[in-house]
C-alpha cells in the first residue's frame, strides 16, 4: 500500500513552522553545561574560555597560585601582552567577579602546564 504524499508535506510544514517560531521568538538554546538562567559557572567559563591558553603551555597555569581576584578581574578586563581583553558582553560582571574568586581560591592542577 502507498502512503499518502500529503503527511510528508504536512510534516515537513509542522517542522518548518517549529523553526520560524523559536527562531522569531527571541530565545536561544542554553550552551550546553550552561544552567538555564544565564549565568555560567566558573568552571565552565575556565574550561571554555580561559583554560584554552591557560594549563594547556600557551599562558601561565593560574590555579593554585592565590592570585588575588582583583587582580584576575582587571587583566581579564584589560587584558595583557598575547592575552585579550574579555568585555562584559562576553564575561558579565558576575560571571567576572566569581571567576575570579573562583581562581584564586582553586588549588593547583597537577594535569595542567604552563609557563
Amino acid at each position: 500500500m502507498e502512503r499518502p504524499k500529503y503527511r510528508l508535506g504536512a510534516a515537513s510544514a509542522v517542522c518548518a513552522a517549529g523553526i520560524l517560531f523559536f527562531a522569531q521568538s527571541g530565545g536561544s538554546a542554553a550552551e550546553p553545561g550552561s544552567p538555564a538562567s544565564g549565568e555560567r559557572p566558573p568552571e565552565f567559563i575556565y574550561d571554555r574560555t580561559c583554560g584554552y591558553c591557560h594549563g594547556h603551555n600557551v599562558g601561565p597555569i593560574l590555579k593554585g597560585r592565590e592570585l588575588p581576584a582583583e587582580s584576575i578581574e582587571y587583566f581579564v578586563r584589560h587584558g595583557n601582552g598575547a592575552m585579550p581583553a574579555f568585555k562584559p558582553t562576553e564575561i558579565t560582571p558576575s560571571e567576572l567577579a566569581a571567576l575570579a574568586r573562583w581562581i584564586s581560591d582553586a588549588p593547583a592542577d597537577p594535569q595542567e602546564k604552563g609557563r
